[in-house]
């Protein structure tokens, strides 16, 4: 059910949305759920240095209508992928399926997986989603945990070498910002399958309190790439003062009207990344600012200045972003004014960090209710 929040401030907010959209409450739909009952699994020591301890996912099955096409697809497609003990067969060139990319690493495991049970609560089909996982675990080991929180769930690994960019990236104000994976979604093109045709990328610090399907639908037009635009901005923020005194980088905006936009939710047809060969155009950039320093913020500004001012523009619903605060403070912030299907705590400020220090921020306790880790066994 999709929550329509109106802002007064942010603890009314928060406790508005928690008691009257079942969305945002702990208890699953049940037209997508089947079992109410969690289970624990724990996995010591899967991963060095760290313990990880998740309650496991209930199923999630497709409504019984008419409306969820099949997941089952038989052609020369099919393909078999082993997780250690749970083989499974997926049809990745189904045409039904809903692909949804996200990257997968231990600093933002605990985002990823409430961000995917969110994407599942809320789903209509949720059989019909497909999750293609990025990752630069050689050993695996986080693949098996995503299979033994989310038994049922269709999704594929790709491993992304972080020597693909690793003399690439340049230091930008947050140690965050320059790990190697944060750039893996310039390559999506290439590391998924050819007959993936269209993606919808999300961060790891996100929710949904929608239906995904609705997002899927949104019309691109003849651009390449669609994103919730805002064009109140300071756009020129984004870009050092050298990038703006020298006309040989600057004019690449002439004839555009260019307008922010955040990388941390995109639906992205891969068919027009291909023919245009962006992945070459933002590698170019990425080269020009080694050597330039034309601007600060890690993986964003290729994506502005390849698309800013020829994306398609989608409803600000679909990310209510910088809930964690600025790159520096991470302090509280308040939703944007409008209608809510996304949640983003893009930012510093992560609200399992918050949750766990003891000093939550009242938008946190909505990430809560997707929250699968368990600290105590």
């Amino acid at each position: 059910m999709l929550a329509i929040v109106k802002v007064a401030n942010l603890v009314t907010i928060s406790i508005g949305i928690i008691l009257f959209c079942p969305s945002f409450q702990s208890s699953p739909p049940a037209e997508a759920i089947r079992s109410t009952s969690f289970s624990i699994i724990s996995q010591k020591n899967s991963v060095p240095h760290l313990q990880f301890s998740y309650r496991k996912s209930v199923p999630f099955n497709n409504g019984e209508n008419n409306k969820c096409l099949s997941s089952t697809f038989s052609s020369n497609s099919l393909m078999m992928i082993n997780h250690g003990h749970h083989p499974m067969q997926v049809a990745v060139c189904n045409p039904s399926l809903i692909h949804l990319v996200m990257t997968l690493d231990t600093q933002f495991l605990r985002g990823t997986v409430a961000a995917v049970n969110s994407i599942l609560q809320n789903a209509f089909c949720p059989q019909n989603i497909f999750f293609h996982f990025i990752h630069s675990d050689s050993d695996h080991h986080l693949q098996t945990l995503i299979r033994d929180i989310f038994p049922s769930l269709n999704f594929k690994a790709y491993y992304f070498n972080p020597e693909t960019v690793q003399n690439k990236i340049s230091s930008t104000i947050r140690e965050t910002l320059e790990q190697p994976l944060n750039y893996a979604r310039n390559y999506l093109a290439h590391l998924l399958e050819p007959c993936v045709e269209r993606v919808i990328y999300l961060d790891s610090d996100v929710v949904l309190v929608d239906d995904i399907s609705k997002l899927w639908r949104t019309s691109l037009g003849s651009a390449t790439l669609g994103s919730p635009e805002y064009c109140h901005a300071n756009f020129t923020k984004y870009f050092t003062p050298n990038f703006w005194s020298q006309k040989k980088f600057s004019r690449v905006f002439s004839g555009r009207k260019p307008c922010y936009f955040n990388t941390g939710v995109m639906v992205i047809d891969l068919v027009k990344w291909r023919k245009f060969k962006y992945t070459k155009m933002i590698e170019r950039w990425m080269e020009i600012q080694r050597n330039q320093r034309i601007y600060d913020l890690g993986s964003l500004p290729p994506f502005l200045l390849v698309f800013a001012g020829e994306i398609a523009p989608i409803d600000h619903r679909w990310n209510q972003h910088g809930l964690g605060g600025d790159n520096l403070s991470g302090n509280c912030r308040q939703l944007h004014p409008g209608p809510v299907s996304l949640l983003h705590w893009s930012g510093k400020g992560k609200p399992w960090i918050r949750l766990d220090s003891g000093k939550p921020c009242p938008l946190d306790i909505i990430w809560s209710q997707y929250d699968l880790y368990g600290q105590s066994l």
